[in-house]
């Protein structure tokens, strides 16, 4: 065992009188190592009560002959984080879990590990400890909040936005917030939490119900007691992660995330899980496997489905089962249960075929997102297509430019932004922003303002999984890096056409050419601590925005 560096011979006498320390016996000592890797904490609604599935997994490794040893990571709440100074951290936390886990995990030289993450960053950060470290493990997820009466998170995001446009009076937003967050858990639509959680059963990695489980559900508890006897079964066969995680495993979470319609964030995360297990990704394979699987899920924001729906229809091994009955799946990736993808998920039966549509029935013809190219994102840019109204789909629109979220915000509560405009947000990428701010207050305001249809918005920031509208981010170079989305001006014409994977902006190469001798890109002042050196390491967004 990997723990008898620190357990076994007279040499490691001090190793042990700390573990008794801990009030380890030497019975406990003799069995494998466990790690719990627990992201709880009170300030997060997705991880407050981790606390109890941690001490499920802790039976199920006791009931499996091991000894379980928990520790802790962070968590950032991008909800609470949203339109402030916080939200510099949320993607930029994705690295400090991966190191904290790899430091805590190689320290004490564990033998296997249980992940327990649930909400936006911790589960990516948490898989790409998992690679790095290649230790046997299974990821439980702490489960998605239930909605009631068809609200989310995104509902008083969107009230905000009807309240300063008149259409909600302070009652109706106090109603939505005492109502639209009823539980623990991840927010309830297809946001950024639960698609990672959901692919994590299609990388194999989870037991299936990781993703669609309500987190208030008794169910939920016997799944994180199954997966800490499972642990042990990986350990005891040496499953380890880079065995499950290959290029196909990654083509089976993007045909799956198109046929969901998951968050745009998903294609960040994957591009570092890629690069983390070791191969290439190539944004242009987002279109290519697009093209090919139809959007059979309209969860929220793109329909009024949430994840409870999902789940009593069958889960995500349901959609898995209608892909690979299609020949999209590759069958023949394995998973934490010994079995292939296809063998585990033979047997999986759609209960609700409005949930999840059949094949020849979709709710769209082409998967849930999109990769953009063109002049103003020669690197590429993605959005949600799934999520964007069918008359925005190919559209002409004028840029209103600016060089933070706080002043596009500004200037759509104060009623500046017009039917025909597209909101272009600048210098929020990952190393200009610092840490790529997600953008749900302006996409939430422009809905609920009933502006959604006419309005646009492009970024080099991102989005939360809660966009929706013609949201497009992303966009690379970002223009801390001199991409042309720094030299873009007020009223100049861009044209997107997501159907046809495009977005320009109308400009001559001559006058761009005749804007970078004048324009100067924005110098970066004040940066201090960790987002400093963050800046200073982290890659573009078409890498995944990869830190090295």
């Amino acid at each position: 065992m990997r723990s008898d560096l620190v357990k076994q011979g007279i040499e490691h006498t001090p190793h042990r009188s700390l573990l008794k320390a801990d009030g380890l016996t030497d019975e406990q000592m003799r069995r494998p190592l466990i790690g719990v890797v627990n992201s709880f904490t009170e300030v997060v609604p997705g991880h407050e009560h981790l606390q109890q599935i941690s001490r499920a997994v802790k039976d199920g490794v006791l009931m499996a002959g091991g000894t379980p040893l928990e520790f802790n990571t962070i968590a950032v709440c991008d909800g609470i984080a949203m339109g402030h100074d916080g939200m510099h951290f949320s993607l930029s936390s994705r690295e400090l879990i991966t190191d904290t886990i790899e430091c805590m995990a190689t320290g004490h030289a564990l033998d296997a590990l249980v992940f327990i993450p649930n909400c936006d960053k911790i589960v990516p950060g948490m898989l790409l400890a998992a690679l790095r470290l290649n230790l046997p493990c299974v990821f439980v997820s702490g489960g998605p909040m239930l909605s009631l009466h068809q609200r989310d998170l995104n509902t008083a995001f969107e009230a905000v936005g009807a309240y300063k446009a008149g259409l909600m009076d302070e009652a109706g937003v106090m109603d939505v917030e005492n109502s639209c967050c009823p539980t623990c858990g991840s927010c309830s639509g297809m946001f950024t939490a639960n698609s990672m959680n959901s692919l994590c059963e299609v990388l194999g990695i989870a037991l299936p119900g990781n993703g669609t489980i309500p987190a208030v559900y008794s169910e939920r508890i016997r799944l994180a007691k199954t997966a800490g006897m499972q642990v042990m079964k990986v350990l005891e066969e040496n499953i380890r992660p880079r065995d499950l995680i290959k290029a196909e495993t990654i083509e089976n979470a993007i045909t799956v995330d198109m046929a969901l319609g998951c968050s745009t964030n998903t294609a960040l995360h994957l591009m570092a899980v890629a690069h983390e297990a070791g191969f290439p990704f190539d944004l242009h394979k987002i279109n290519e496997i697009s093209d090919r699987t139809p959007n059979l899920c309209h969860l929220a924001p793109a329909g009024h489905h949430h994840m409870q729906d999902l789940m009593e229809a069958g889960g995500i091994y349901a959609v898995i089962h209608e892909l690979d009955e299609h020949g999209l799946i590759h069958r023949d990736c394995m998973t934490v249960l010994g079995k292939t993808i296809g063998e585990a998920t033979k047997d999986a039966v759609n209960r609700n075929p409005e949930v999840i549509r059949p094949f020849d029935n979709p709710y769209l013809k082409e998967g849930g997102l999109a990769v953009l190219y063109g002049n103003l994102a020669p690197h590429g840019s993605i959005v949600k297509r799934s999520a964007v109204a069918p008359e925005m789909m190919v559209n002409e629109c004028t840029a209103r430019v600016f060089n933070s979220e706080e002043e596009a915000i500004g200037a759509i509560y104060g009623g500046k932004i017009k039917s025909g405009d597209c909101v272009v947000i600048r210098y929020e990428g990952p190393a200009g922003g610092p840490g790529m701010r997600e953008m749900l207050s302006p996409t939430s305001a422009i809905a609920g303002m009933k502006l959604d249809t006419t309005v646009a918005l492009v970024t080099d920031g991102r989005f939360s999984g809660a966009s929706r509208g013609a949201a497009i981010g992303h966009v690379s170079p970002e223009a801390q890096a001199g991409g042309p989305i720094a030299y873009v001006k007020d009223g100049d014409k861009i044209k997107i056409d997501i159907p046809n994977y495009s977005i320009e902006l109308l400009v001559s190469d001559e006058e761009m050419e005749d804007r970078k001798k004048t324009m100067q890109i924005r110098e970066q002042r004040n940066l201090t601590g960790y987002l400093r050196k963050y800046a200073k390491l982290v890659h573009s967004a078409d890498t995944g925005a990869i830190v090295e």
